[in-house]
């Protein structure tokens, strides 16, 4: 079955010099692949959602039908999370930019951005409340507070700074295309 999320759009195989190598550009697209620290996570969790569902199973069996639902849910919402943090990151199409957390999606269209800028700033790591300084990926906005899209110190750009590089570089070459510069 496959994982459309988990895969990387060819575009980081390719050694050509084109910035939008998609056919189409209506689907959204992360363009990097995730991080080893953010499926590493997603996995322990489903190995935890597994054994979640064997004791669902056994209480199942010995009849205690309360405890085998409770079992149940904590593990759909075990599953729901790993998934959501493989999908989490920076999406572009010809739409916007979205970014795409735990909870909360926000979209921007590429007619209300200004900028997409590589800054220096202090960045939490691995989202935790903990700052270094390090780069970040930074959308303007036209009204409202700039989003701040990928950093170096996320889970999917933790020591490896020629992929942030390249998914920086790619999203503003997105923004270069859609916004009209």
């Amino acid at each position: 079955m496959p994982l459309p999320f988990l895969t990387a759009d060819r575009a980081f195989d390719a050694t050509d010099d084109v910035a939008l190598p998609f056919d189409d550009h209506d689907h959204w697209r992360r363009p990097y692949r995730p991080g080893p620290w953010r499926v590493v996570a997603a996995a322990l969790l489903l190995l935890l959602a597994s054994f979640v569902l064997l004791a669902a199973m056994i209480i199942a069996f010995a009849g205690a039908l309360s405890g085998a639902t409770v079992c149940l849910v904590v593990a759909a919402v075990g599953i729901a999370v790993a998934l959501r943090l493989l999908r989490m990151g920076a999406w572009v199409s010809r739409h916007g930019v979205r970014r795409v957390g735990l909870l909360l999606t926000k979209t921007v269209p590429w007619n209300q951005i200004t900028a997409v800028r590589t800054v220096q700033q202090p960045v939490r790591w691995l989202g935790l409340p903990r700052t270094v300084q390090g780069q970040a990926l930074v959308v303007a906005r036209r009204q409202g507070e700039p989003i701040q899209l990928l950093t170096d110190h996320n889970a999917d750009f933790l020591s490896r700074g020629e992929a942030f590089d390249r998914a920086a570089d790619t999203v503003e070459a997105w923004g270069d295309e859609y916004r009209g510069v």
